[in-house]
């Protein structure tokens, strides 16, 4: 099998694997169960309390895992994905629990513009838990090469698709009345925050 069929078999059974996205590379489980999602965060040296995004393949699979998106989340959503953005928005239904942190009535959702390699997993698994495939704290890897040896010898699968831009997405929390920049990335907060303003103009 290729590094894709791999990474497909190892999310299916619950394992981490490396995965391209449109920012940097990252490290991904299945986000159905909480012990994938578990031992995702220990590989990677990562509070189990801290959260993790859910990243679908597209917008019609993230609505799908997320049926509450709708109304100004979903309008959220529309406006900003796919892109390099990480968006906390209001989770009521308190879906994934295990993704949230401390704050299960929010989720972070993503679904970058996938690499081709990347893609094609997604569109056989429809979505993941992922991180950024550093040890917790270190720098965001932008090549195969840059993700610390301890993860990448430890994934079922490591899918490389060369060179990627290597900064983080945007991640910014819709969840309140106002958006919070949580962290400056790979596309200026303000531009977002714009696109979302036009969106409901």
């Amino acid at each position: 099998m290729g590094a894709v069929e791999d990474a497909i078999a190892g999310i299916r059974a619950g394992k981490a694997v490396v995965l391209p996205t449109d920012t940097v590379y990252g490290l991904a489980a299945t986000p159905y169960r909480s012990e994938p999602v578990e031992r995702l965060a220990r590989l990677k040296g990562r509070d189990t309390a801290l959260p993790i995004a859910l990243v679908a393949a597209d917008l019609d699979w993230l609505f799908e895992c997320v049926p509450e998106l709708r109304g100004r989340a979903g309008t959220i959503a529309r406006a900003l994905l796919p892109g390099p953005y990480t968006l906390v928005l209001s989770n009521p239904a308190r879906r994934y629990r295990w993704l949230s942190g401390t704050r299960p009535e929010t989720i972070g959702v993503r679904v970058p513009d996938w690499p081709e390699p990347a893609a094609e997993v997604l569109a056989a698994v429809g979505a993941v838990a992922a991180t950024s495939a550093n040890l917790h704290g270190g720098p965001d890897p932008r090549s195969v090469g840059d993700v610390p040896d301890e993860v990448r010898s430890r994934a079922a699968a490591v899918v490389d698709a060369g060179e990627l831009p290597g900064t983080a997405s945007t991640v910014i929390d819709w969840s309140g009345e106002e958006p919070r920049v949580l962290r400056e990335g790979a596309a200026p907060s303000a531009e977002a925050i714009e696109r979302v303003r036009a969106a409901f103009a």
